[in-house]
């Protein structure tokens, strides 16, 4: 690690910036073949029998420096940078143009600006069987299903279905308990080697919040190739290679998923761990 670490300017207000709203953290089994396709090549990646541990985390922030927006962190694994692990953001999906430049310029990450569609269906749970012999509909829920569609200029293409279960049956007659226990957290992640930042940072989420487990969403990848790929080029390659192994994290296997009420989120300037290159291949 530098010596001469050194803490980011901002020009977006005074840090630590504060985001209030909820979330959904869901952790996969991600392929390592996968990560390291993402990573840069200087880390070691935290692996297991071909997998590491990634996932994202899906937030809507209804107090933030920005205002009211969406955002999608995915999460190819964890890497290793001694003496610590940290998580690594394959790519990060706004629905708001300032915080899509406040990650680029102040965290180096891969930050996009995205469409966030949200609609809502009502689902039935299976007929129970009562002991008149009729049978009867007594757990009804919803599912938010939210489309997810990266924008470059006037190009929008759509990259996810998320399907988010929550069944009315599971909400508790006391608020507290529905929402789960007050926990505080710290998520510790690098950045950079990008355009705007080539150096190496790391940073720190600090969480307040209401915890509780949750049934894992479905992912549905929607990105179609032939209709990304008309210009054909090295830069664009590239990126369309990034893209899809972002899209591979998200469709890998759920193991868990955690959903954050009342959540306080407050982040610290980045700071500098060393030189870097913004090539990551």
């Amino acid at each position: 690690m530098d010596d001469e670490e050194s803490k980011c300017s901002s020009g977006y207000g005074k840090p630590p910036w504060i985001f209030k709203g909820s979330a959904l953290y869901q952790f996969h089994l991600v392929k390592a073949e996968v990560a390291k396709a993402i990573i840069p090549k200087e880390f070691r990646l935290v692996e297991a029998f071909g997998y590491t541990l990634g996932g994202f985390f899906l937030a809507n922030y209804n107090e933030s420096p920005f205002g009211m927006f969406d955002e999608l962190v995915v999460i190819a694994g964890i890497v290793w940078n001694p003496p610590v692990s940290h998580a690594w953001a394959a790519r990060v999906y706004v629905n708001n143009d300032k915080a899509c430049r406040h990650g680029r310029k102040e965290f180096g990450l891969p930050s996009q600006v995205a469409t966030f569609s949200k609609s809502i269906k009502a689902i039935s749970a299976r007929p129970k069987e009562k002991s008149n012999g009729f049978s009867t509909i007594n757990d009804v829920g919803t599912h938010d299903n939210m489309n997810i569609a990266e924008i470059n200029g006037h190009v929008a293409t759509s990259l996810y279905d998320i399907r988010l279960a929550s069944p009315v049956s599971e909400m508790h007659s006391l608020k507290w308990m529905a929402m789960g226990p007050a926990i505080k957290m710290s998520l510790p992640s690098f950045s950079g080697h990008t355009e705007h930042i080539p150096q190496l940072l790391k940073y720190y989420c600090q969480i307040d919040c209401r915890v509780k487990p949750t049934s894992p969403a479905k992912v549905l990848g929607l990105m179609d190739r032939k209709h990304t790929s008309e210009i054909q080029n090295a830069e664009l390659e590239e990126s369309l290679e990034k893209r899809e192994m972002s899209i591979a994290v998200m469709l890998s296997k759920p193991i868990l998923a955690l959903q954050f009420n009342c959540l306080k989120m407050e982040v610290e300037p980045p700071i500098v761990v060393s030189k870097g290159s913004h090539n990551l291949s």
